[in-house]
């Protein structure tokens, strides 16, 4: 920390994600000046942002604008803007829109986006979901394609708006299918006079032997066989070769298909922020093969104790010699280990080396269907989805109080209402005229996605 003793430790904290918002949350009334950056107004509570893009929930339902979560946080400031470089010699970050920011410790947070394998261009025809606007325009894409639908007199065409692809078979990839196979055979079933939603087809491609690789192989089969009932036909040991308008190439052993679909998701795969490649080019940080920082036992940076990196960017390799999974909770204790860490610091005190607590792993599948692995105990079906009901409405409460919100919410859940599907954004028809294909540039097998 510094000498000064004129002045309280100046804390910089970049991304307010789950990880730099519960460490500024944990640090109310601490001796010490904190500035959390961000390049957004607002905490997302990503875990429910699948239900933003299928029109359950509305954006705003799981947004809380940082400011107001730490209104009463006098010792916090917050500043909308990037962070673009650092300068460790100097101890400044350097923003995009704004004069450099002295610190004296540094706690990076930026999370990750999504991988497309090195094939950058998928993502104009499979957008994946990280952001409100990922979700805002999936939820246009999955909507209007019932609307096209319903107008197109071609009957393989029409199939063809009527085929949704979910790329991955892991949490995001299974809660997309899900909803989305709800949406078809539920929701949506009568408000159209020309097609049968019930007609669509809802693709879960997935590259390993099973869905959900992550969990016990019981709760995969278990997750296989609800998809399956709600309609979803699952594919698995599949590698997307290319992904174009309207088309996505796979590769099963040595057979190559092509698929027609309007409708492609993406759900496989996810990058490092930017900010690793700048802290590994002005620290030395080592980065994995996603691109993440690899970080000490108290999730400094090697040979500099005053930068710490924290939530999904970094890679923790000190527990059960592997890397922590990129989860909430996983970011919320840093977050709150963080906050320990700086006051035991200023009191001179020893710290500890972080130690991750897995409370267990949830998953919904669709309507009273889930798989919950607490590691004592393994769920599935409707006493799963309680469990998984109860755990998210009690994160988003806790910060956020919105308690009428989140009764508003279950009340639709409960009735499979999806009152916010609205059409938003560019939703011309111009949008979805056919066009003439484009020569897209062929893909190797070294170039396939393992999805």
């Amino acid at each position: 920390m510094s000498n000064n003793t004129t002045r309280k430790p100046r804390v910089v904290i970049v991304g307010g994600g789950f990880g730099g918002l519960y460490t500024a949350k944990a640090l109310k009334d601490a001796p010490v000046q904190v500035t959390l950056i961000d390049k957004r107004n607002f905490h997302l509570f990503q875990p429910l942002l699948y239900q933003v893009a299928t029109g359950s929930i509305s954006p705003a339902d799981i947004s809380s604008p940082l400011r107001l979560v730490l209104r009463h946080h006098k010792n916090i400031q917050v500043l909308l803007d990037e962070v673009i470089d650092l300068d460790p010699e100097n101890k400044q970050v350097i923003l995009k829109g704004h004069e450099p920011i002295e610190y004296d410790i540094l706690i990076v947070a930026t999370g990750v986006s999504h991988f497309y394998f090195g094939n950058d261009h998928w993502k104009t025809f499979a957008p994946g979901l990280k952001t409100i606007e990922d979700a805002l325009e999936i939820r246009r894409r999955i909507f209007m394609a019932f609307e096209a639908a319903e107008k197109e007199s071609d009957p393989e065409i029409r199939q063809a708006w009527l085929t949704f692809v979910i790329v991955g078979g892991g949490p995001t990839g299974v809660e997309l299918a899900g909803a989305i196979a709800e949406i078809a055979h539920s929701s949506l079933t009568g408000d159209f006079r020309q097609i049968d939603t019930g007609a669509a087809k809802i693709l879960l491609l997935e590259g390993m032997d099973r869905l959900l690789p992550p969990y016990p192989p019981e709760l995969s089969a278990k997750a296989e066989e609800s998809l399956t009932r709600f309609g979803v036909t699952i594919q698995t040991k599949t590698m997307v070769t290319d992904v174009s308008e309207g088309m996505v190439t796979i590769r099963q052993g040595e057979q190559v298909k092509n698929i027609q679909a309007k409708t492609i998701l993406w759900a496989a795969g996810v990058k490092a922020s930017s900010m690793g490649e700048v802290l590994a080019h002005r620290t030395g940080a080592k980065l994995d093969r996603a691109g993440r920082v690899i970080v000490e036992p108290d999730l400094s940076i090697a040979q500099h104790p005053n930068i710490f990196v924290i939530g999904d960017l970094a890679n923790f390799p000190h527990q059960d010699d592997k890397p922590l999974p990129g989860v909430a909770p996983v970011a919320m204790q840093q977050g709150e280990y963080m906050a320990q860490l700086l006051k035991k610091r200023l009191k001179g005190e020893a710290v500890l080396p972080f130690y991750y607590v897995d409370h267990g792993s949830l998953a919904v599948i669709g309507h009273h269907s889930a798989v919950v692995n607490l590691g004592f105990v393994k769920l599935h079906g409707l006493l799963a989805w309680f469990i998984w009901l109860w755990a998210h409405i009690y994160y988003l409460i806790e910060f956020d109080n919105k308690l009428v919100v989140m009764v508003q919410w279950g009340w639709n859940y409960f009735t499979r209402g999806r009152g916010a599907r609205l059409i938003t954004g560019e939703s011309s028809l111009a949008t979805f005229v056919e066009v003439e294909p484009k020569e897209t540039p062929s893909v190797t097998p070294q170039g396939a996605a393992k999805v």
